[in-house]
């Protein structure tokens, strides 16, 4: 596709000049061309388009958590699309792709563990964030929102093997697409480990009960299945777009593929911690009951000397065996021996 859009006429303020400007760069022919400005790396890509029979050079533009006013030029220059533009200076978006003319707008939602030494019992286990991608004919731009998932490793991947920076700006975002599921996958895996590990604890000879940990996970992982689930239906139909070439369809079947092993595993996942979560509560309640006739087991047993000693300590006169020489060590014996089958009763049924 030939890109002959002029530059407009608008001046583009200087990269340092602008805080949520992480990198760009003119990627022509496969390598990236040192550019002084942004506007001086449009212009050398436009030009290099202009005159190619096959343009592929592009410019990629990373923003981090940018205001509207560090948007609206580049908004201009690449005309991107006002609400495509709100959505990504706002995040909190839905995972998507549409299509807005002669461009895509993707929206992924990025995850990552939390290290278990740096999280608290009540903090978060996944730790969420977006990366909005704008793809046209020759630009990408990227909007990252969240602390976590850089996207400085795979551009310096890209940089570092030309054949993957000639694929064009959809390359661009196959690399990013692929990124940003790899980093799911992961962290499917650790919550499957953590499910594991609390599974064990609740079906352990001592049981620790902590409801509220395996109910965290639980939350945790609906936080996952709403980041990947609805980006699985998108993807799959992403190869059958016209403005995907032929050459990278196989390439993001690949990446549908892993997403769909990712959602499969989260579904799974999920299944479990609603079993643990329930198997939990159960074996909360039978330890509970458990402990009921353990405590009502030895008031049974206590009862019968409370009752003889009760009986004899009524201070009356005239009371059988009170005067008798062997009277209180016959009343011992009868409380050991009452008490004494009481016990082995209660153990040969179960509740001691």
């Amino acid at each position: 596709m030939r890109t002959d859009t002029p530059l407009p006429d608008k001046k583009f303020p200087r990269a340092s000049s602008i805080s949520s400007l992480i990198e760009f760069g003119a990627y022509i022919a496969g390598k990236k061309v040192a550019a002084d400005d942004i506007a001086d790396a449009v212009r050398l890509v436009r030009e290099h388009n202009h005159d190619s029979p096959q343009p592929t050079a592009y410019v990629w533009v990373g923003l981090y958590e940018p205001d509207a006013p560090e948007v609206e030029w580049l908004a201009e220059t690449f005309g991107l699309h006002p609400l495509a533009v709100e959505d990504a200076i706002k995040a909190h978006q839905r995972p998507k792709v549409e299509r807005y003319g002669d461009s895509l707008f993707v929206v992924l939602k990025t995850v990552a563990f939390v290290d278990p030494e740096a999280k608290s019992a009540s903090s978060e286990i996944i730790a969420t964030g977006e990366i909005m991608v704008f793809v046209g004919p020759d630009f990408v731009v990227t909007v990252r929102h969240g602390a976590h998932s850089p996207l400085a490793d795979v551009r310096e991947k890209l940089e570092d093997k030309p054949k993957l920076l000639n694929r064009g700006p959809t390359g661009v975002l196959h690399a990013i697409a692929d990124y940003v599921v790899d980093k799911y996958l992961y962290v499917a895996d650790q919550m499957q480990a953590e499910l594991e590990d609390v599974e064990a604890a609740v079906f352990a000879e001592v049981s620790s009960r902590d409801i509220n940990r395996i109910y965290q996970l639980k939350r945790e992982m609906l936080e996952l299945k709403r980041a990947v689930a609805p980006l699985l239906a998108p993807f799959n139909a992403l190869p059958q777009r016209r403005m995907i070439p032929s050459e990278m369809r196989e390439y993001f079947r690949d990446v549908g593929d892993h997403l769909s092993r990712v959602c499969e595993q989260v579904q799974s996942s999920n299944e479990l911690s609603d079993s643990i979560l329930q198997a939990a509560l159960a074996r909360t309640n039978a330890l509970a009951n458990e402990d009921m006739r353990k405590i009502s087991s030895w008031v049974a047993i206590l009862a019968v000397p409370t009752m003889i000693a009760g009986i004899y300590g009524m201070n009356f006169d005239h009371m059988p065996e009170t005067h008798e020489v062997w009277g209180y060590p016959a009343v011992l014996s009868v409380m050991i021996i009452a008490c004494t089958l009481l016990h082995r009763a209660f153990r040969r049924n179960g509740w001691l």
